[in-house]
C-alpha cells in the first residue's frame, strides 16, 4: 500500500507540475499511474484486512462526526483509515480514475512507445501518423480546436487533475491536524512501513 500511495504522489506531482501535458513523459506517468491504481484497487480486495476497502467504507456522515470530534479534541484512534481519511482515499481514487480515463480518451489509448514514434515522425514532417486517429493529435490539440467531444474530454481531464491537487492538499493538511491532535506522527507508518503505538509527548 505505501508503494501505490508514494508512487501515486509522486505521478501526480510530477505530471501537474514538472510535465507537459501530451508529453511522451506525461503519458508514461499517467499509464504508470494507473497500474499503481489497479494495484491498489486490487489490494483493497485481496490485501490484509486494514487494508481493504470493508475496512474503510466512504461515510460522509461519519466523517463530519469524526471531525467535530477531532475540532472538540476528542481523539480515536482507528485501525484503518478514519472515516474522514476514508472519504477522501475514495474522493481521490475516483478522482485518478476520470484523469486516467480521459487520458485514455485523449491519446485513443496509444501506448507512450507510440505516442513517442508518433511525435518523432511529425517532427520530421510525417503528417501521415495522424490520419487514422479519431481523438485529438500527437500534440492533444486537434479535436480542441475542433470544439467536439475531444475537448469537453480535455476539460474533463483537466478539472479532475486540479480537483486531485485540491484534495491532495486537504489530505496533508488533514493528516497534520491529526498527528498534532493524537501526537503521533501518521507520516511515519506510511514511511517506515510501522505503525507506532501509544502517544507522544
Amino acid at each position: 500500500m505505501r508503494i501505490t500511495h508514494w508512487g501515486l504522489a509522486i505521478v501526480v506531482l510530477v505530471n501537474a507540475v514538472f510535465s507537459e501535458g501530451g508529453s511522451v513523459t506525461h503519458v508514461w506517468l499517467g499509464w504508470i499511474g494507473m497500474a499503481l491504481l489497479v494495484l491498489r484497487l486490487v489490494w483493497g480486495v485481496l490485501g490484509p484486512k486494514e487494508a481493504r476497502f470493508s475496512a474503510f467504507p466512504p461515510n460522509p456522515l461519519r466523517a463530519l462526526a469524526h471531525l467535530r470530534s477531532l475540532v472538540a479534541g476528542r481523539v480515536r484512534h482507528y485501525p484503518s483509515h478514519n472515516p474522514a481519511g476514508a472519504v477522501m482515499a475514495y474522493a481521490l481514487w475516483a478522482a485518478l480514475i476520470v484523469v486516467i480515463g480521459t487520458g485514455l480518451l485523449m491519446t485513443g489509448g496509444r501506448t507512450p512507445m507510440q505516442v513517442a514514434r508518433e511525435k518523432a515522425a511529425v517532427q520530421a514532417g510525417d503528417w501521415s501518423v495522424l490520419v487514422t486517429h479519431t481523438g485529438p493529435d500527437a500534440d492533444g490539440a486537434e479535436a480542441s480546436e475542433k470544439g467536439g467531444n475531444g475537448s469537453t474530454t480535455k476539460e474533463v481531464h483537466g478539472v479532475a487533475a486540479n480537483l486531485i491537487l485540491v484534495l491532495a492538499v486537504l489530505h496533508v493538511a488533514g493528516v497534520a491536524i491529526e498527528s498534532r491532535a493524537m501526537r503521533r506522527n501518521l507520516v511515519a507508518p506510511m514511511v517506515a512501513g510501522r505503525r507506532k503505538r501509544g502517544r507522544r509527548a
